[in-house]
């Protein structure tokens, strides 16, 4: 008995260390499985808009977009990204570090998996996530958003949140959804301890950081 509480507490403080190291940094296993011929990386190119963007007409090495499985925009400035709506085979979506506010209607994206928002300028959870059946992480880390909607915390199939340093400062009440997530993150938010017990207790076995 003591070893196995000895080896759930290891497990506990390794899986709390990979989640603040990053669970949105392209988890390796999740990566290679990604066709290298099916990655499109526009990330630090200084764009403003994509209108003239050829790669997501053509896809790279001028496979279709229908086949393109990953797309990294991280690190532009954009205000604006209707053209990824049309991306129906996208599987992964980078978009960290741009000047987004609102997301077009994505809900032709069905296989989209993963998308990261990271540090933009959303106010409220973009309502058209509600719409994307197989979405597994969301990390919206580093935006003004003041809460998180009921609709999100019922979503189901979810694995990985990232709600860091934004101004949420309570999760809705029901989260019976969650408890199948891998990870949640919370870190660096204006949370009560009462907060933090209650969203412990109803996730007991969600690595959590706070």
């Amino acid at each position: 008995m003591r070893y196995s509480i000895i080896r759930l507490f290891d497990y506990s403080i390794i899986s709390l260390a990979l989640c603040a190291t990053g669970c949105f940094n392209e988890p390796e296993p999740a990566y290679k499985s990604v066709p290298a011929e099916n990655r499109v990386y526009l990330s630090d190119k200084g764009l403003k808009d994509l209108k003239s963007c050829a790669a997501l007409r053509s896809g790279k090495d001028s496979a279709s977009p229908l086949g393109m499985d990953y797309l990294n925009l991280d690190r532009n400035q954009l205000t604006n990204v209707d053209a990824v709506a049309k991306l129906e085979g996208l599987k992964w979506l980078r978009l960290n570090d741009n000047r987004l506010s609102a997301l077009p209607d994505l809900k032709g994206l069905v296989n989209l998996r993963r998308i990261y928002l990271k540090n933009n300028g959303f106010k409220a959870v973009p309502e058209t996530l509600k719409d994307l059946p197989a979405l597994t992480d969301i990390d919206l880390s580093g935006n003004p958003l003041k809460e998180v909607p009921a609709w999100l915390a019922e979503k189901k199939g979810l694995k990985n949140l990232s709600f860091s340093r934004t101004q949420v400062s309570k999760l809705p009440e029901n989260l019976e959804a969650w408890k199948s997530l891998q990870s949640l993150q919370l870190g660096d938010l204006n949370i009560s301890a009462a907060e933090m017990a209650r969203i412990r207790k109803a996730l007991p076995n969600v690595a959590i950081v706070f």
